[in-house]
């Protein structure tokens, strides 16, 4: 039971640990594309 308990809080803190990542590079991405698009002073 309690086993059960701990796998669940494994996995969903994996797939919240993955979903940060996702949303960290994607906000990295559109930062840097719109630094991009910028013109150089």
């Amino acid at each position: 039971m309690l086993s059960d308990i701990v796998t669940w809080i494994g996995a969903i803190l994996g797939m919240l640990v993955l979903l940060a990542m996702a949303c960290g590079a994607f906000v990295l991405d559109v930062d840097e594309s719109r630094r991009a698009q910028e013109p150089m002073r």
